[in-house]
């Protein structure tokens, strides 16, 4: 089993693109990754499996996020504490009304430049929203002041635990499985790149969890791994 293209790996890009796959789909370690190729007769170390997907991470997460379709105009902002290195940090997410996530974006800081700094970024990709829902930090609202785009907009600060904010909350709940399963962060920059890759995959398979019937549902997880094969034959 040969790629089209040549390049310096011992494997193909086949058993790579299924590996980094594999890693951010499911709350797993590299080495459970590795018990599985294992398993199909593909002997590769741990080390091995953590150096692709610091390689391939980034490329695959750009690729995937030009292939996305526009997404929704009203945009649910939440963050969360993490831990990375023992250093207290922020995690502040985006998603749009139908829990696609928009962007993930790590940060030491909870403040007001944190926030600009954040829908600034959001910004730059996607057009100006209708409507912004937020929890209740001020940092929210000051930022939005001070962004011209945004003076109009729509700013609904709600409690996290509102029924209309639930949609961003159930996007955190994945990424605290994944920080269970790998026991915690060492580096700022390796936890950026492994969210934003986990992000988009995420949203690959997003239609694959709704309630809809077996025939759809494999129909959309088929586009999902058709998607996912073009991304990464891409790369080479």
């Amino acid at each position: 089993m040969t790629d089209a293209k040549p390049y310096r790996h011992r494997f193909p890009m086949t058993i790579i693109q299924h590996a980094v796959w594999f890693y951010h789909r499911f709350p797993i370690s590299y080495r459970d990754v590795q018990e599985v190729l294992h398993q199909r007769g593909i002997e590769v170390s741990h080390e091995t499996l953590r150096e692709w997907c610091i390689k391939f991470g980034p490329l695959f997460a750009e690729d995937l996020r030009h292939r996305e379709p526009r997404r929704g105009s009203r945009w649910h902002l939440n963050e969360m504490c993490t831990s990375v290195d023992g250093v207290r940090h922020w995690l502040w997410r985006a998603v749009d009304e139908d829990g696609f996530v928009l962007d993930i974006l790590l940060q030491r800081h909870r403040d007001i430049e944190a926030a600009k700094t954040f829908l600034t970024r959001l910004l730059s990709e996607d057009d100006v929203p209708e409507v912004i829902r937020t929890d209740q930090l001020r940092s929210y609202g000051a930022a939005i002041r001070e962004i011209p785009s945004l003076v109009n907009v729509d700013h609904h600060q709600v409690i996290s635990t509102a029924k209309c904010n639930n949609v961003i909350e159930q996007e955190h709940r994945s990424t605290r499985r994944q920080e269970r399963s790998q026991q915690g962060v060492r580096r700022r920059k390796r936890a950026q790149e492994f969210l934003s890759l986990h992000a988009r995959i995420t949203n690959l398979h997003h239609h694959s969890r709704t309630s809809v019937t077996a025939a759809t549902r494999r129909n959309n997880q088929s586009t999902a791994f058709q998607t996912w094969s073009a991304v990464a034959a891409g790369v080479v």
